[in-house]
């Protein structure tokens, strides 16, 4: 199962449809902190979060998530990025860090090679 977490509905709804398309069963999550009372990040196979969102940033849940030994194949989206914010989440695990707006198949390859992992 893949898990968005996102702030904006129209991105989280744009990629439930585009892993539906491809048979790839997801959840999305309004905000970080919807995600963690969700208890699904035991049963999650690949995390799609957005960096910038209000409450807990999605670097931030990554650390929570690393805390609590709990280390899902994450695939960062951001429209407000930089070179250092994307080396910070890649020295902590995460799999791949995409600009807004992204390629759709390149994001579909990184979720599979992720799923696979």
């Amino acid at each position: 199962m893949v898990a968005i977490v996102d702030d904006d509905d129209s991105i989280r709804s744009a990629l439930q449809g585009l892993l539906k398309a491809v048979g790839l069963s997801s959840r999305a999550y309004a905000s970080a902190e919807e995600f963690l009372n969700s208890g699904q990040q035991y049963d999650t196979g690949c995390l799609i979060a957005d960096i910038r969102m209000p409450g807990i940033s999605g670097l931030e849940l990554q650390t929570k998530l690393n805390a609590e030994h709990c280390r899902i194949p994450t695939i960062f989206i951001t429209a407000h990025g930089d070179a250092r914010m994307r080396m910070q989440a890649l020295r902590a695990g995460a799999v791949e860090f995409l600009a807004k707006p992204f390629d759709d198949e390149a994001l579909l390859e990184t979720v599979r090679a992720a799923l696979e992992s």
